[in-house]
């Protein structure tokens, strides 16, 4: 099994926001930070799942159980 990643609070809201399907405008208001800080966290997230897409990185966040079940 691949090695879970450890994803901080704040990461883990964004990617339950990348997963819901808003756009990464609306996703960052809800969130409350910048765009361009939403866009970046996004980043850090397909790196800390070793993920090449947003779509990768759901579905490599889902195997490791990260997602809201």
């Amino acid at each position: 099994m691949p090695t879970r990643p450890r994803i901080e609070a704040q990461a883990r809201e964004v990617l339950y926001a990348l997963g819901s399907g808003m756009t990464d405008v609306t996703a960052s208001r809800e969130l409350g930070m910048s765009l361009r800080t939403y866009r970046r966290r996004v980043a850090e997230l397909l790196v800390a799942l070793g993920a090449d897409s947003r779509v990768q990185a759901g579905v490599r966040a889902g195997e490791l159980g990260l997602t809201r079940g």
